[in-house]
């Protein structure tokens, strides 16, 4: 069960928020999407202007800095940036992950030195969870922390970590304990800052998700304060984890939906311009097909996110609500991207239409926080589990 968020913002605020947020996408980053994708090049203008657009607090506490937004504004601004670049939202998404993290688990000296850091993007850290033999088996992670006086020296490997080139720091998870049975019980979150040891050994290349520093860690008797640890005891990194991942689905969620959103856009328009057989295309029966059953996906993604923001926010339990709208938010965005490309026809292939970019985004959405088919078994078991007979 989740606490209540704070409401301090009145409906008016938040809007303003969007509309800010709205024509920041359309003035800065929609411009610049393809030139960054195509070159895989970092975004640090970009990121500037997220400092300053206040991104980095989003959801984090008012009292330390943060704009504390709500899950369903967040939701609705990570849609509104994905439907242009998906990109972009990783920077944030990640960093917001972490900072959740300490604000609900962590002690009072952790959230006091970190959070405002965090809030104003000073500071930018991610999610160091992934290791090369661990994805969805997170209790299976390899990296070890071994108390030695007031540190623990870690030792291990992570990949996929979102933020970990240019960002300063992550939330890794360790095992403190290797033989503690059952296994969740060995797991700890530490926050990582880079130093001696941190080694970024490698920023990977992707089909899509472009620009944005994906990297493959090495912790080589990488030296880490013991008052790093999350909440300053052994042994709770993974329930920790677990209940951050409603947001985490939420987010991802909306990063599909925007996918979607953005493709149905793209084939909206070119279906209207382009001709064939004495008409615009979108006039074809076969075209109108594929711009229905994309809008209707587009509508149900975001109603689903609705719920699960809307029961996030009032504290209510919502990891079948989650699991449902990442679900349906991550196959939109494949659906329509897919859907899209078919509109283009040949002109799908040419990185001259941005419609590839979306395509080439879209299936990661359906991996990250959770794979689509661990979800569907989650969201049986909740059912099976809230229904008996």
């Amino acid at each position: 069960m989740n606490a209540p968020v704070k409401q301090s913002w009145s409906e008016e605020d938040e809007r303003a928020v969007l509309d800010s947020i709205e024509n920041w996408v359309e003035k800065e980053v929609r411009p610049i999407a393809r030139k960054f994708d195509q070159a895989d090049e970092y975004p640090h203008e970009l990121v500037e202007q997220m400092k300053e657009l206040g991104l980095f607090g989003a959801t984090i506490g008012q009292e330390y800095g943060g704009l504390g937004l709500s899950a369903r504004t967040y939701a609705k601004i990570v849609t509104k940036v994905a439907s242009a670049w998906m990109a972009p939202s990783g920077i944030f998404n990640s960093h917001l992950i972490m900072a959740s993290a300490i604000e609900r688990f962590g002690t009072e000296a952790q959230k006091a030195e970190f959070l405002p850091r965090m809030a104003t993007g000073e500071f930018r850290g991610g999610i160091g969870l992934t290791e090369p033999n661990a994805g969805s088996d997170l209790q299976a992670i390899r990296t070890v922390a071994t108390k030695d006086g007031d540190h623990y020296v870690v030792n291990g490997a992570k990949t996929w970590i979102t933020n970990s080139g240019n960002g300063h720091g992550i939330m890794l998870m360790v095992k403190t304990d290797p033989a503690a049975n059952p296994r969740h019980k060995g797991i700890s979150l530490l926050i990582a800052e880079k130093g001696e040891g941190f080694i970024v050994a490698n920023k990977m290349k992707k089909l899509g998700y472009k620009a944005i520093d994906t990297c493959e860690l090495v912790f080589e008797n990488y030296r880490v304060s013991a008052d790093r640890l999350i909440g300053g005891v052994e042994g709770k990194g993974f329930a920790q984890v677990a209940g951050g991942l409603e947001l985490g689905r939420i987010n991802v969620a909306a990063r599909g939906c925007g996918i979607a959103v953005g493709s149905l856009e793209l084939a909206l328009r070119y279906a209207q311009e382009r001709q064939s057989f004495g008409k615009p295309i979108a006039e074809h029966q076969a075209i109108q097909l594929k711009l229905a059953d994309m809008a209707t996906q587009v509508e149900a993604a975001k109603l689903l996110i609705e719920q699960a923001a809307g029961k996030f926010d009032r504290g209510e339990r919502c990891d079948l609500e989650a699991a449902m709208a990442k679900l349906a938010g991550s196959e939109a965005g494949v659906f329509c991207a897919n859907e899209a490309m078919r509109i283009f026809g040949g002109y799908s292939y040419s990185t001259e239409y941005e419609i590839e970019r979306y395509y080439r985004d879209a299936m990661l959405m359906c991996i990250g926080e959770g794979t689509n088919e661990l979800l569907r078994t989650i969201i049986a078991k909740q059912l099976i589990a809230r229904h008996p007979i």
